[in-house]
């Protein structure tokens, strides 16, 4: 289950605070070969029979965090050897964004069904006479199944009276919604480069900590101590991720203690993009296109233009927030430098196209903020209240969930054409957004606007979160509801929208997807 406190989520929070605390102290980054050490300083190991495998693999994290590539067990250099290379102020994510640390993976079984201890040795045998294959015989009047024989149809799980029948799935395998998850020659897992989006979710299901992200945590850090001007953009999802209790106005407060110049709301972004998204759905849809399908979640639009070449057409050519908010503060200061903060592993990578990252220079997660948090030794107990300046309207605080994006647009467009009937749909999590694309393929969405959100859930349930989605979501409700504004129209920022394309009478879509 997600967001459920572990050992993992303990270890990747040691990790993240021990390199931000190496960044922020800074000198002879030799240290750095003793972090394993202090991370796990006794034994037994605490999770593995062997604490020098232990420390093997937060070593690989460590140098993860730090923004190095993944190494194999044949390499043996020390951690430090390629320290002074990232301790830098500036440096974009290199492919792959999620690795594998091949030695950490626990080369789960295939996709299989097997039968367990609650069977009942029933006389009726209905697995048995569902199975089409033949597949179950009985030993001792108990149920067996013959690999070499099940087509995995799971005709015997359904038809169990006593539920005795497991599916098994690899965790990874079974959260990916490309279908890119393999395995290796010795049962390892492996990722498919070519199908996956980096939307993270096989980082997150994994039970064994195996699959790790990079991070520019080092290098953010570096900018702030060289005296950037470093502006935080920080996702509507925040709410609730540091704390029930703790307030925007401490967030802030925090956020500049760890040296950001200042903090800005990524849902005024999602109020232009609504607005914009609107504009464009209804000058094309129906006219020049079928359907439109959103643009905010990166994950899903790779998607899409990877497995649905025919829909690439039709998905927004409008900004996601990140961008449209990172954009309007470079617009205003162009001597800054702007860190979004969000939920989503897939917007690092989003920040690396050759149109985006002018606009943003450093994504990171609010695990990986979290992890700042420690090194400065926040403790929000201590730090006062501050009244929070909310400039976003509730719909756009409210693409942060599933069906948020659509919701926003289509309060747009009731606005400005209270007449015209708005169709949406929306899915989440990719094996759902395919479907609908696989549906919209066949006519039945015409006039539709489409939502996809790669994540179950939408962005409070990305793979940088530490909050369960379900209280997220609970959380982002009250937020919404502290918005002043009901509509992304009554946005302050509207009528800067001619910033961000080039000049008052130069509304085309520039820098786009």
């Amino acid at each position: 289950m997600r967001n459920i406190y572990c050992g993992i989520a303990d270890m990747r929070k040691q990790v993240f605070a021990e390199v931000a605390r190496l960044a922020y102290e800074g000198g002879d980054y030799h240290r750095v070969d003793k972090l394993p050490h202090k991370i796990l300083p006794d034994e037994p190991g605490n999770e593995r029979d062997s604490i020098f495998l232990e420390r093997a693999i937060v070593a690989e994290r460590i140098r993860l965090a730090m923004g190095h590539s993944l190494r194999s067990a044949s390499h043996q250099e020390p951690l430090s050897d390629a320290a002074d290379k990232t301790a830098i102020r500036e440096r974009y994510y290199e492919p792959p964004l999620i690795n594998i640390i091949k030695y950490a993976c626990h080369a789960c079984p295939d996709t299989h069904y097997e039968v367990s201890n609650a069977c009942q040795s029933c006389l009726a045998r209905h697995c048995s006479n569902a199975c089409p294959k033949g597949a179950i015989s009985f030993l001792h009047g108990r149920a067996e199944i013959d690999q070499n024989k099940c087509i995995k149809c799971g005709k015997c799980k359904a038809a169990c009276s006593y539920q005795a029948i497991i599916r098994f799935e690899r965790p990874c395998q079974e959260a990916c919604g490309m279908d890119a998850i393999g395995k290796d020659q010795y049962g390892r897992a492996e990722i498919n480069y070519d199908k996956c989006v980096s939307c993270g979710m096989c980082l997150v299901n994994c039970p064994f900590g195996a699959i790790v992200d990079k991070s520019q945590l080092f290098q953010l850090i570096h900018a702030i101590r060289g005296g950037d001007k470093v502006v935080a953009v920080i996702a509507p999802a925040f709410w609730g991720q540091f704390g029930e209790n703790v307030t925007p106005g401490q967030i802030v407060e925090a956020m500049k203690i760890l040296g950001f110049q200042s903090v800005k709301e990524v849902a005024i972004g999602a109020d232009l993009c609504a607005i914009e998204e609107a504009e464009e759905f209804m000058a094309c849809v129906p006219a020049k296109q079928p359907y439109m399908a959103t643009s905010c979640c990166p994950a899903w639009s790779v998607m899409a233009k990877k497995e649905f070449p025919g829909a690439a057409p039709y998905i927004s050519m409008t900004m996601t927030p990140m961008v449209l908010t990172a954009r309007l503060q470079k617009k205003r200061d162009p001597d800054c430098k702007v860190a979004f903060i969000g939920p989503c592993a897939a917007k690092k990578l989003e920040a690396c196209r050759r149109s985006v990252r002018s606009d943003v220079d450093f994504v990171l997660t609010f695990e990986e903020l979290r992890g700042m948090m420690e090194a400065k030794d926040i403790d929000f107990t201590q730090i006062s209240d501050v009244p929070a300046n909310y400039e976003a309207s509730a719909p756009g605080v409210g693409f942060a969930a599933s069906g948020g994006v659509a919701k926003a647009v289509e309060d747009v467009i009731h606005r400005l054409e209270p007449d015209r009937e708005v169709k949406t749909v929306y899915a989440e999590g990719l094996r759902e957004c395919r479907k609908m694309l696989r549906i919209a393929r066949t006519g039945k969405y015409d006039g539709y606007l489409l939502e996809g959100m790669a994540c179950p859930g939408g962005c409070i349930a990305g793979a940088g979160t530490i909050q369960p989605p379900e209280k997220s979501r609970r959380v982002l409700e009250q937020y919404k509801a502290s918005a002043p504004k009901g509509n992304p129209l009554d946005s302050d920022y509207k009528e800067d929208l001619y910033l961000l394309h080039g000049g008052e009478d130069d509304w085309s879509f520039v820098g786009r997807h």
